[in-house]
């Protein structure tokens, strides 16, 4: 069983990492074709900057999602700093439970919003529809909840079996 996890985080890990350089590679290539053909050839692709701002909205998520995995998100630790160990791990599989709480919560609140971009059949890119444009945020919300649910278990399984923490400060 803990191959097969291994194997399904490696398989996510290396999903994120593809998606965040193709995302990052198809926003600088289409930036800079724009830029180029403005300056150069008075013309330009008329939905490319629509296209750009879609890619940098799925390339925040993809690289949130991507920062709880390795634990890169914005952390306020300064209890870290004065409280004994198990203390800080107390605190932080609170802050976790907290945290995957209010990613589940926008999840919910940005499915909800879907759903009436569903109804009212908004497009972007000529004819896409938005929702499609947007589907990304109730998704990484809800990664990223997982995340933090994943991390506070984690956190409370080595504390019960006495390992020290993996980042702790």
């Amino acid at each position: 069983m803990k191959r097969v996890l291994e194997r399904l985080e490696r398989a996510g890990r290396a999903a994120e990492d593809g998606a965040l350089v193709l995302l990052l590679g198809s926003m600088v290539l289409l930036a800079v074709l724009q830029i180029v053909l403005r300056q150069f050839f008075d013309s330009g692709i008329g939905w490319a900057d629509e296209l750009v701002k879609i890619i940098v909205l799925w390339l925040a998520m993809v690289g949130s999602i991507a920062a709880a995995r390795d634990n890169r998100h914005i952390r306020i630790d300064v209890l870290s700093h004065v409280l004994p160990d198990k203390l800080v791990a107390l605190t932080r599989v609170l802050v976790d439970l907290f945290a995957a709480g209010v990613c589940v919560t926008l999840a919910w609140q940005a499915w909800r919003y879907l759903q009436l971009e569903i109804e009212w059949q908004e497009t972007v890119l000529i004819d896409t529809p938005a929702w499609a444009a947007h589907a990304i945020v109730p998704a990484a919300f809800l990664l990223i909840g997982y995340r933090f649910l994943v991390g506070s278990a984690a956190t409370v399984y080595e504390m019960f079996r006495g390992e020290p923490l993996k980042d702790a400060s």
